[in-house]
């Protein structure tokens, strides 16, 4: 069994830095804390790790000063204990792994309409912090912000930290706006005005359509990505759900799914039938139609007893490609002095990339945890989905 306990200490964070930080106790100080260390962990320096800890309990807005001891601000979606803040971790092999933070701007208070205002808001003060154009969200805005909007979330910003303190940036969007019925006509639309007019026909069929996500800011080749939610998912139907037209082979997705989705008691494969299994494609080019990335994650937080047996399973995929599972322990200490047999939700999900033009990357998702830790389970033939 893993054990996080016996990690070296995180350093302590100097009080230049915590200054300006909302006060241990609230929900900005616990996060800001977390994603401080994480950057230790990530080998980013001090002065990148306090900017980027500012930013994000600026862009939470006033629910960052709000005292752990009160319940969740919102009933946000991006955690189960509705935390507005998750982050990961991306592993690829010979290079440190790179830090991202998700977080909900605004805290996700106040409804729909008005969690999209404060979504839009901080997105935009963002990108005059870092002098990059919001045009392809601009594009968009009367698609994702209608004046009655519907679905789980309005907004979610990532941001992927790197030296220098200017982070890529992400948006996630929510297709289902103006209605489910309308998730397919959104999407579409969204794609052809972003320049991708054939790409809708290049996804997989899919039970839903989760988000649609864009690259902001300085980033190589901008991506437009879609997520797709498969429920009761086999490891050969994840095999066949690449549409990436030289991406990983069948039976590459099929290992991953059966390390991260673990095997049932009777040794046959798991099957995900209580959160559903997702496919993510990247889009950066119109002339073929086709997505240039595909990634595949699987929840493994609800096909685990423990988190023990979570990071079990991601430590065995980094060592298959190639990258140290130390600095993923080292990133569990960072964000919790619990001992990982004592709850379950802590690992997220487990995720497998495959890029144009760089080697495969598996990501691992960490749950801040602010508000409560998910019991060991007993797993039972279904289970609560949120996302």
């Amino acid at each position: 069994m893993i054990d996080v306990r016996h990690r070296p200490p995180i350093g302590v964070l100097p009080a230049t830095h915590a200054a300006a930080l909302p006060a241990a106790g609230t929900l900005g100080g616990h996060t800001a804390g977390q994603l401080l260390r994480l950057c230790e962990v990530a080998g980013l320096g001090g002065a990148d790790a306090a900017g980027y800890a500012r930013v994000l309990t600026t862009a939470l807005g006033p629910v960052a000063l709000r005292p752990l001891a009160q319940p969740a601000p919102s009933r946000s979606f991006l955690s189960d204990d509705h935390t507005p803040v998750e982050f990961s971790l991306s592993f690829e092999q010979g290079q440190a792994p790179s830090l991202r933070v998700l977080l909900e701007p605004g805290g996700g208070v106040g409804g729909l309409a008005r969690s999209g205002r404060s979504g839009l808001r901080a997105v935009r003060a963002l990108a005059r912090r870092w002098n990059f154009p919001t045009d392809r969200l601009d594009d968009l805005e009367d698609l994702f912000f209608p004046l009655s909007p519907q679905g789980p979330l309005a907004l979610w910003c990532a941001l992927e930290l790197r030296p220098g303190g200017v982070p890529r940036v992400k948006v996630y969007l929510n297709p289902a706006a103006s209605g489910t019925e309308r998730v397919g006509t959104t999407v579409r639309e969204a794609l052809r005005r972003l320049g991708h007019p054939q790409a809708f026909a290049a996804l997989p069929e899919s039970d839903r359509i989760l988000f649609l996500a864009l690259d902001l800011g300085d980033w190589d080749v901008p991506r437009v990505k879609v997520y797709t939610a498969h429920d009761n998912l086999s490891a050969a139907a994840a095999g066949g759900l690449s549409r990436k037209e030289d991406g990983p082979p069948p039976t590459e997705i099929e290992a991953f799914f059966r390390t991260a989705a673990g095997r049932q008691e009777n040794g046959q494969d798991t099957v995900l039938d209580r959160r559903p299994g997702l496919a993510c494609h990247a889009f950066t080019e119109s002339a073929t139609g086709l997505p240039t990335g595909f990634t595949f994650h699987v929840p493994v937080r609800d096909y685990v007893r423990h988190d023990g047996e979570a990071l079990e399973r991601a430590s065995a995929l980094l060592r298959h490609y190639g990258a140290d599972p130390a600095r993923l322990l080292d990133s569990v200490a960072a964000v919790t002095s619990r001992r990982p047999e004592d709850g379950t939700g802590l690992i997220a999900y487990l995720a497998l990339a495959h890029q144009a033009g760089r080697p495969p990357r598996v990501t691992v998702y960490i749950s801040s945890e602010a508000y409560r830790v998910r019991p060991p389970a007993v797993l039972s033939p279904r289970a609560e989905a949120v996302h």
